[in-house]
């Protein structure tokens, strides 16, 4: 089954990353601006540009702002934990990861992936069971961001945070349990960041792996941040404390 891209965004990053693509639809008569780049870049690379009917477009990409533009693609292949590893020691960097517990919003997913390439940490992991797969909805609130992140897919969250410690990467969960504010606590060495899902946190096994805990200090009346918005959020003071280290 194909994955659907749409929007000029996702498809332009789809191109850029070098994502085998089957096809490009356009827009009947919309073939100006940056539909015309784009339909351009796809010839160069040989891909096959077609121009249909906006409702066609409406069709594959239901609910979605498809902006005259539509790539289909082979699905998105799911990376291994150790190939995440071997890049980050390639590129001679600490890893820098997001493991996330049973997130089931595929915009949280995508905005996390957003988030991950923005900060240049080298992957996500997520569970294979109540967890958002990647999908279109991932990959177009992600704004491209799909294409460049590896997510790594695994059966057992808890034995993989224990994996990663043996290799030296310390494990930090985001939780309201946390001993210290995110921005007092260490970040700066090989780190796995784990965020719990919508609503119910870390679950108490992934929690227990976990080296400590970090918490986000909440001074409002709600109790809790958005999945992604946390994942930022800390994800960011990590960059921070390794950018000071130097």
């Amino acid at each position: 089954m194909e994955d659907v891209i749409a929007g000029r965004n996702s498809v332009g990053e789809a191109l850029k990353s070098g994502r085998p693509l089957n096809k490009l639809l356009i827009a009947k008569g919309e073939r100006q601006g940056s539909l015309r780049e784009l339909a351009g870049i796809a010839k160069d690379k040989g891909i096959l540009v077609q121009e249909v009917e906006p409702q066609r477009l409406a069709q594959l990409a239901p609910g979605q702002r498809h902006q005259g533009v539509v790539a289909m693609a082979s699905p998105v292949e799911y990376a291994e934990v150790e190939d995440i590893l071997a890049a980050a020691e390639a590129k001679g960097e600490a890893p820098l990861l997001v493991v996330l517990d049973e997130l089931e919003d595929p915009h949280n997913l995508g905005a996390v992936l957003r988030s991950v390439d923005a900060a240049g940490a080298h992957g996500v992991i997520i569970p294979k069971r109540r967890s958002c797969p990647l999908s279109t909805t991932v990959a177009k609130t992600s704004a491209g961001a799909v294409e460049y992140v590896p997510v790594a897919r695994v059966a057992n969250l808890a034995q993989t945070l224990d994996k990663l410690k043996k290799a030296g990467v310390w494990v930090a969960g985001c939780d309201m349990d946390g001993t210290e504010n995110y921005f007092e606590a260490s970040l700066k060495g090989p780190l796995a960041l784990v965020i719990g899902g919508e609503g119910r946190g870390l679950g108490r096994l992934v929690k227990e792996h976990c080296d400590f805990l970090v918490r986000i200090p909440m001074q409002g009346h709600v109790n809790s941040l958005n999945a992604s918005v946390a994942c930022s959020l800390v994800l960011y003071e990590a960059v921070r404390q390794r950018l000071q280290q130097g």
